[in-house]
């Protein structure tokens, strides 16, 4: 049985940086899976912020293009997000996810991910 556990998330001030880990084994008879971060505010929906694959495909929310970095250590199971020149917007509960339907493109639909980490709070003040 897979399971995810976050880490990384903390409180810092605007223009800040944070490394967010996610750590889990994925599914060693799965020859196609992807793995995303989702973020979640107080009274929002729960929305995708970067995904990545194991062929090593990457996809961002326009929210966060050229800020955040997705990136995993298959060595380590853990999977990064590089989370720089954060704003107070980003505040948020964030999760990692793993999902395995074979569409072969990373998505940033909620629905798509079988399996959720616990949430780890990122707090990013003005």
């Amino acid at each position: 049985q897979v399971q995810l556990v976050e880490s990384g998330g903390g409180s810092v001030q605007a223009g800040g940086s944070l490394r967010l880990s996610c750590e889990g084994t994925r599914s060693s008879y799965r020859t196609y899976y992807f793995m995303g971060w989702f973020r979640e505010a107080p009274g929002k929906e729960r929305e995708g912020v970067a995904a990545t694959d194991n062929f090593g495909q990457t996809n961002y929310a326009d929210s966060v293009e050229g800020r955040f970095t997705i990136s995993q250590d298959n060595a380590k199971n853990t999977l990064y997000l590089q989370m720089n020149s954060l704003k107070p917007e980003d505040t948020a509960m964030y999760y990692c996810a793993i999902g395995y339907d074979g569409t072969y493109y990373p998505p940033l639909t909620r629905g798509r991910y079988d399996i959720w980490g616990q949430g780890t709070q990122v707090t990013v003040s003005s």
